[in-house]
């Protein structure tokens, strides 16, 4: 099969105004962005928010492996699927960072035929959001800087400045610095860093922001920095936020573009699924519900993490509701999740998978605690075989979810055409608002530490946490500033259940530690840093960027 950058350079697109008529978009709502790409006017957004929602299905997915699960691929997907069979659908995706792009993990734009295009510039640059949202963080630390330099009318405490820089690629001799070296009018010299763009809380104060005006109270609650008297320092007491609104005010537009197969799809924001919720934009989220009779999104990695955070943040903020679940899993993963090498992942195993099935079976029965009818996807493979299928039917059956093997990554929507339709119908038997039983995993009211053993109990299996001094600390400091009702952001290894990125399967009796709290005001949570997690990430010993370049006809390669 080939590439999938070939695939998507040999599709033939329609022009942007096209796919938007079929939403009933006016050109006059378009800003364009070549003939394939266009930002949707934030007036427009405004005249259709009275209009009834459609109904939102989550693509989530086992805890990930080298082996690949497909969860971009399976949304992409299924919202063609779901267009094959005559239902109104919107894709909502989130953005690219080039750290991974150049680095990894690769894009974010699906695969094989079941992509979103253009997909050089979804990859690349796009429409500049990013490094919007880059210059808006900087614009903060900069003025930062500049308040201490002009004598430091606040009384900031240098040793306890919260806010690094950012930057949208991965780059590890950035973590810590050291800033405002080479005499006097340089500033101060201090210990400082970097974080990748998709890290900064602005990404995530951005993606929950109803709009402007929302955006920018968020921007001015954004803690920077402490006084000598331990005092709040925020971006409004800088007088910062305001200009930053500016810079993020046609940023904050979603952007419009299509699937291989010219359906519509909204791809907005890219906060990290760590540090931050990991979905993408809750603006282009109830777009997509006013635009269309139902929407397909997802949540970044597994389900503990991604749809945790986006049931516990995201809906909580928003008060949106999924009408279903699907839970996207491989024969290849499960089997790794059984103790399966990766080099011997193309050789049958039936026990490993029966094994490995368990990861599965955890995450299901999460999901159904939050009162969400779910269904399962298995994405494909070549080497599956016969007897592995029917096993992993039979464990299905086991549990009592509807399982449906998926082939689009070869086929297109024709090849998860039975996925749409069980998906459909299971939207269409609840109310349109949403599952008449969910239910959010925690109270407002709980204390944070109470919030953060519930999810490692209930989600992760744990026995219990442990939290550091610091952290202990941190999370009293936080209460007593006011914001023990915010929901929390566990940060942990997307690999396992456990902070042992080794540890697969569904373990349980383990211990969560957490080794450090951080609160992001302005985006509304409270983060709990558990394990090695790093929010500047560092490049591969062989970077993905040693392969891609441009051909002789100009044409961008090695991308995926």
């Amino acid at each position: 099969m080939k590439p999938d950058i070939e695939i998507a350079q040999a599709a033939r697109l329609k022009p942007i105004g096209e796919v938007a008529a079929g939403l009933n978009i006016p050109d006059s709502a378009l800003h364009h962005y070549g003939r394939h790409i266009a930002k949707i006017d934030s007036a427009f957004l405004r005249e259709i928010e009275p209009r009834p929602n459609g109904r939102m299905i989550l693509v989530t997915a086992i805890s990930p492996t080298p082996a690949g699960e497909g969860k971009t691929t399976t949304t992409v997907g299924l919202g063609d699927g779901l267009n094959r069979i005559g239902k109104k659908t919107m894709i909502c995706l989130r953005e690219p960072s080039l750290g991974p792009c150049f680095g990894q993990k690769g894009g974010a734009a699906g695969g094989g035929y079941a992509q979103i295009v253009p997909m050089e510039a979804i990859n690349l640059h796009f429409t500049g959001d990013f490094h919007a949202i880059g210059a808006a963080h900087n614009l903060l630390a900069a003025m930062l800087d500049n308040h201490i330099y002009w004598g430091n009318a606040l009384n900031i405490d240098t040793r306890r400045i919260v806010w690094k820089r950012a930057l949208d690629m991965n780059d590890r001799a950035l973590r810590s610095i050291v800033s405002s070296l080479g005499g006097p009018s340089n500033g101060y010299p201090r210990e400082d860093g970097f974080d990748i763009t998709v890290a900064s809380e602005i990404m995530a104060a951005f993606c929950l922001a109803r709009d402007l005006a929302d955006l920018e109270d968020r921007l001015g609650r954004i803690i920077v920095a402490y006084t000598r008297k331990r005092e709040a320092v925020t971006a409004r007491h800088l007088k910062a936020h305001r200009a930053m609104t500016v810079l993020l005010k046609d940023a904050l537009q979603p952007n419009l573009v299509q699937t291989l197969e010219g359906n519509p799809a909204l791809v907005h924001g890219g906060p990290f699924a760590n540090i931050a919720h990991g979905c993408n934009s809750a603006i282009a989220t109830r777009a997509g519900l006013k635009l269309a009779d139902y929407v397909v999104t997802e949540a970044g990695f597994g389900a503990d993490l991604g749809a945790e955070k986006f049931l516990d943040i995201k809906c909580r903020q928003t008060g949106l509701k999924p009408s279903a679940v699907v839970l996207v899993a491989s024969i290849r993963a499960l089997k790794m999740h059984g103790g399966v090498a990766r080099d011997a992942l193309g050789r049958e195993d039936v026990a490993a998978l029966e094994s490995g099935f368990a990861n599965l079976e955890r995450h299901l029965a999460n999901l159904r605690g939050y009162g969400l009818p779910v269904v399962v996807a298995i994405n494909s493979f070549s080497q599956d075989t016969d007897g592995e299928r029917a096993k992993l039917q039979a464990l299905c059956a086991r549990e009592k979810v509807d399982v449906h093997v998926c082939t689009h990554f070869a086929d297109g929507s024709a090849g998860i055409e039975s996925l749409a339709h069980a998906v459909a119908k299971i939207a269409d038997a609840g109310p349109a608002g949403g599952a008449k039983d969910f239910a959010l995993l925690y109270p407002d009211d709980a204390t944070l530490v109470v919030k953060i053993r519930t999810v490692a109990q209930k989600t992760y299996g744990a026995a219990d946490i442990s939290l550091e001094a610091g952290a202990a600390a941190e999370l009293a400091d936080f209460t007593a500033r006011g914001f023990g009702h915010l929901p929390v952001c566990i940060a942990k290894t997307q690999y396992s259940f456990s902070t042992d990125a080794n540890l697969r399967g569904a373990p349980t009796g383990h211990v969560i530690n957490v080794r450090e709290a951080r609160l992001s005001a302005g985006a509304g949570f409270v983060v709990a840093i558990c394990g090695d997690i790093r929010t500047m990430p560092g490049l591969p010993r062989e970077p993905a960027a040693e392969r891609i370049g441009l051909n002789a006809q100009g044409q961008v390669e090695g991308l995926f």
